[in-house]
C-alpha cells in the first residue's frame, strides 16, 4: 500500500495470497502480528503471519511489504524461512483481538471488535492500528443486532487486559471459505484458551470435520473443553473410524460415559470398531460405506454417489450386498465401481454389473497387507467381510496413509516445496 492511501482492515487479509516480485506466489496470510505500546498510543503492525506451500508458518514483516492491492500482497521477494514463534510482546490481530469486548472511554459502554483497520505512516514504511470496527449490545453469536461504529483506537480500552470469555464468531467469518484441514491448522497455532473459543462458536458438523483433521492431542484437548452432551454430539457427526480413534486416547471411564450418551447406533458402532486392533482392516475401516441392494438400479447406485457429505475415495463405489443394508449386512456379492456405473444405462440392475472376482479383506487383516491390497489392485478403499460374508465396512486410502504416516505429521510441515518447484 502506497504511502497516504486508505486504511485496510484485516479481516480482508485472511487467506489473501502473497507474491514475490516476479510473480511466484510465496503463501497465504493467516494472521497480522502487532505489539501493543504504552501511553494509549496506536499499536504498532510489525509484519505478517504467511502460511508458506509446507504450511510452515513465517513472519513476514512490514518492511518487507512492498503492496496490499487487488486482492494480494506483494513482497521484496527477500523472505525469512525460519517459523514464526510470536514473543509475549505480540499480539495476533485475527487470534486474539477479533471479538474482544472492551469499553468505550467516552461512555464506559461495553462493545465487541468486529474487525481492526491498519495503515501505513506517511512518508514512512511504519504501520500502525488506525481503526476499531466495533458493534455495541452484548456479545455471544446470536446477539448480532447493535449499532456498529468505527472509533479511534485511543477510543476504547481493554485490549491490555486478559479476556475471559472471548466469542469466536468474527474470527471464524475471516476463514469461513477454509477447508477443514486449513482450519484445524488455524486452530492448531492458537492458543489453547483461543482454541477452545473458536471450537465452542463452531457448529458440530463443522467441528466434526476439523477434529478429525487435528493432531491426537488437540483433539483430546478440544474434546475435554466440551461440556459431554455436546461432545457426544460431535462424536456422533464425526466419521465412525475417527470416533473410534479419538475415544480410544480417553481414559476408559470417560470413553464409556461419552458412549453412552450418544445415539445406540453410533455407539453401537464405534464400539465395534473399538474392539477391532488398530492397525487392522477392521480397526482402519469405517462403517459407512455406500451399501446397495442386489435389485437397486445403476441411477439409484448414482444417486447415493452424488451425496454431497461423502469422501471422494467412499464415492469411488459402491457394495453390492443382501438385505440388511446396514453394516453388517447380508451377504455381500461384490463392488461395482463409479467409473463402471458412468458406463452403463440408468435402468440396468447394480447385480448384473457387480465385480466379484476380487477377495475382500478380513477385519483380521493387517496395515501393510492392506496397503499391497491397494496397492495391488490400484484401489482407493477396499471392501472388510467378516467369516459369514457379511459386509463390515471399508478401508479407505486416505485412513491407511494417515497410519503410515508418522504419528506427528499433522504438526509437521508438508513437504510439497521441491514437488511444487518441479512442476
Amino acid at each position: 500500500m502506497a504511502a497516504g492511501a486508505s486504511r485496510l482492515f484485516v479481516s480482508h487479509l485472511a487467506g489473501v495470497a502473497v507474491f514475490d516480485p516476479n510473480g511466484d506466489q510465496v503463501g497465504r496470510v493467516r494472521d497480522v502480528v502487532a505489539m501493543l505500546r504504552v501511553g494509549g498510543r496506536p499499536p504498532r503492525v510489525l509484519g505478517l503471519v504467511v502460511e508458506v506451500v509446507s504450511r510452515r508458518r513465517i513472519f513476514l514483516p512490514m518492511t518487507r511489504v512492498t503492496g496490499v492491492e487487488s486482492g494480494q500482497v506483494i513482497t521484496t521477494g527477500v523472505v525469512n524461512m525460519r517459523r514464526f514463534e510470536q514473543r509475549p510482546t505480540e499480539r495476533l490481530i485475527l487470534g486474539e483481538l477479533l471479538d474482544r469486548r472492551v469499553r468505550l472511554v467516552a461512555t464506559g459502554e461495553e462493545v465487541t471488535v468486529l474487525d481492526v483497520a491498519i495503515q501505513q505512516l506517511p512518508a514512512r514504511r511504519d504501520w500502525e492500528i488506525d481503526k476499531i470496527f466495533v458493534r455495541k449490545g452484548k456479545g455471544g453469536a446470536l446477539r448480532r443486532k447493535g449499532e456498529t461504529l468505527t472509533v479511534e483506537w485511543s477510543a476504547v480500552t481493554g485490549f491490555s487486559l486478559e479476556e475471559h470469555g472471548q466469542g469466536a464468531e468474527n474470527l471464524l467469518a475471516t476463514f469461513e471459505q477454509l477447508r477443514p484441514a486449513d482450519l484445524a491448522n488455524v486452530l492448531h497455532h492458537l492458543s489453547p484458551k483461543r482454541r477452545a473459543e473458536v471450537a465452542a462458536a463452531l457448529d458440530d458438523d463443522r467441528l466434526a470435520d476439523v477434529l478429525e483433521e487435528l493432531p491426537d492431542d488437540d483433539q483430546v484437548e478440544i474434546l475435554g473443553k466440551l461440556k459431554e452432551e455436546r461432545a457426544a454430539d460431535v462424536l456422533e457427526a464425526m466419521d465412525p473410524d475417527d470416533a473410534a480413534d479419538l475415544l480410544s486416547e480417553l481414559p476408559e471411564e470417560e470413553k464409556e460415559r461419552l458412549l453412552a450418551l450418544m445415539r445406540p447406533e453410533d455407539a453401537a458402532d464405534v464400539r465395534r470398531l473399538l474392539s477391532y486392533e488398530e492397525r487392522t482392516a477392521g480397526g482402519l475401516m469405517t462403517t459407512d460405506p455406500i451399501v446397495l441392494r442386489p435389485d437397486a438400479t445403476v441411477a439409484d447406485a448414482l444417486a447415493r454417489v452424488r451425496q454431497q457429505d461423502l469422501s471422494p475415495a467412499l464415492a469411488a463405489q459402491v457394495y453390492v450386498c443382501r438385505p440388511p443394508d446396514e453394516t453388517p449386512t447380508g451377504k455381500y456379492l461384490g463392488t461395482v465401481h463409479f467409473q463402471r456405473l458412468l458406463r452403463d444405462p440408468p435402468f440396468t440392475l447394480v447385480s448384473s454389473i457387480v465385480e466379484a472376482d476380487l477377495p475382500p479383506l478380513s477385519p483380521g487383516t493387517s496395515l501393510p497387507a492392506v496397503t499391497s491390497y491397494l496397492a495391488a489392485y490400484n484401489m482407493i478403499a477396499a471392501p472388510v467381510v467378516d467369516e459369514s460374508g457379511s459386509l463390515l465396512g471399508a478401508v479407505t486410502v486416505d485412513d491407511v496413509l494417515d497410519h503410515l504416516l508418522p504419528d506427528d505429521w499433522r504438526e509437521t510441515e508438508f513437504h510439497t516445496e521441491e514437488a511444487v518447484r518441479g512442476q
